[in-house]
């Protein structure tokens, strides 16, 4: 009898940026920097799971074991919270997106794990429901938002735990200056130097950029997003964890360059922009490496759609 060939599925996330300056956990963009994830059930009495994942640098020393590894462990919460059995299976992982780098890594995989455990169980996994799973490991809904719809994404929890996840369109001549300076940077660590209570001016001040943004990018007043990127909630407290950052918040206007803020929680800075990419990014990379750190500067355009499962897109429910 001949023998079937193992069930296989795939996923591609695309990278994100969260906050983009005033817009402090609410705001998330995708960028076409991808991470791609094959799942091959195993069968067989001696059949476990495992994870291989190759790409940027420290991706193949990311865990295999199911314990360990991100996207197995969002495939093992999305299949238990489910009652669900998760099969055994082997993923094959290609990654472009910085380890810790404040794109989106972290949220990529809770989203691909999250669309995997569905897929290799059997069931249809909706944007909604997707949106709760993963952002009960996430703990935010900025980044998480933008890797399963894409393009710019507002989000937030409501009062019984369901996320809501509004997409806009996001300008096409508007790219993204990624540079991320190579150095450690833990999430954790980020969110630690942040206070616990903010002042009703700093509020205030967030509160009107942010709605800033959104109307700029409406009424295509591109140039008001210099204003509506400048931020006093978060990043002046992680300057002192990324040598530079001061410096590059302060940085000049350049013809082409939009505005400037930390990614995320950081190290990566982006740079919004129409033209001068590679001026930009350089001008960025030099004050990092003033501080004695080298950078990698990426130029990306945002990614149009989130998340695809065998090459199709979620329902919404």
């Amino acid at each position: 009898m001949k023998k079937s060939k193992p069930r296989s599925y795939e996923v591609r996330v695309p990278a994100s940026s969260a906050n983009l300056g005033a817009g402090f956990d609410c705001f998330g963009l995708a960028l076409e920097l991808f991470l791609t994830v094959r799942a091959t059930v195993q069968s067989g009495p001696s059949a476990g799971s495992e994870a291989r994942t190759r790409g940027v640098d420290g991706s193949e020393s990311l865990p295999s074991a199911p314990g360990e590894n991100l996207i197995l462990r969002a495939m093992q919460h999305a299949a238990e919270r489910h009652g669900l059995q998760l099969p055994p299976v082997h993923l094959a992982v290609q990654n472009q997106i910085p380890i810790a780098g404040g794109l989106g890594s972290s949220a990529a995989a809770i989203v691909a794990g999250t669309a995997l455990g569905f897929a290799v169980c059997g069931k249809k996994l909706t944007e909604e429901n997707a949106l709760r799973l993963a952002a009960e490991m996430e703990q935010h809904t900025d980044n998480v938002g933008a890797a399963l719809l894409g393009e710019l994404v507002v989000s937030f929890v409501g009062a019984d735990g369901n996320v809501i996840a509004l997409r806009k369109n996001w300008p096409k001549q508007i790219r993204v200056v990624a540079v991320t300076p190579k150095m450690t940077l833990q999430t954790a660590a980020s969110r630690a130097a942040l206070p616990q209570a903010v002042e009703h001016a700093a509020a205030v001040h967030n509160l009107q950029r942010s709605a800033l943004f959104l109307a700029a990018l409406d009424d295509q007043r591109h140039d008001l997003l210099w204003d509506a990127m400048q931020d006093r909630l978060h990043q002046s407290y992680r300057q002192a964890l990324i040598p530079g950052l001061a410096e590059v918040l302060a940085i000049p206007r350049i013809p082409g360059l939009l505005g400037v803020a930390l990614s995320g929680a950081g190290p990566t800075v982006i740079a919004l922009a129409t033209r001068n990419f590679a001026q930009i990014g350089k001008a960025i990379a030099g004050h990092f490496e003033r501080k004695g750190l080298s950078s990698t500067v990426r130029n990306l355009a945002v990614a149009q759609e989130g998340i695809r499962v065998d090459g199709k897109r979620l329902t919404k429910r």
